[in-house]
């Protein structure tokens, strides 16, 4: 996924059709809490003008997370659509709103920026189904609880309270 200026425009008149499988298990040293990655698929297309070119991606692959809640692996699959584009000149101008890559070594490299949507996918948590595992669910002075146990828990400072509607 690595291209020089010389090998783009040689796409120009018939377009770039992207259809790679791209290991990116080095982003696992990016972020620990990515357990594992598999090797990512990266379709895509890109368009050509005077000025850039524009890169139409989806990158799809799963990664293997953390339960927030257990610790288990939880398998969280992602399906990340986005463009990239790349300024061909120097004196080339864009909207601010646009965000533009600067060329490197007159070469085009998509790596780093599958890398770079893949970490902004991660969600900052995941729930396993399972109900055990490796976390513990109680400890000195605290308990897991769900949300309908912690509803019908009384409020100990409103327990005096109870009494007086108890009278009546």
């Amino acid at each position: 996924m690595k291209w020089s200026i010389q090998q783009l425009l040689a796409y120009k008149e018939k377009g770039l059709n992207i259809n790679e499988t791209v290991d990116v298990g080095s982003i696992k040293e990016i972020d620990r809490e990515i357990r594992d990655i598999a090797p990512v698929n990266v379709t895509g297309e890109a368009y050509f003008t005077n000025n850039s070119i524009t890169f139409q991606l989806v990158i799809e692959g799963k990664m293997i997370l953390p339960c927030a809640r257990t610790l288990n692996d939880v398998e969280y699959p992602f399906d990340i659509e986005a463009t990239e584009i790349f300024k061909l000149n120097d004196w080339a101008t864009f909207d601010e709103e646009e965000e533009v890559h600067e060329l490197k070594d007159n070469q085009v490299d998509l790596l780093p920026y599958v890398k770079e949507r893949i970490l902004l996918e991660k969600p900052m948590r995941v729930f396993s189904d399972a109900e055990e595992g490796p976390a513990p669910a109680s400890g000195k002075g605290w308990e897991l609880q769900t949300k309908e146990e912690e509803s019908q828990k009384i409020d100990p400072r409103l327990k005096e309270l109870e009494k007086f509607f108890d009278k009546k």
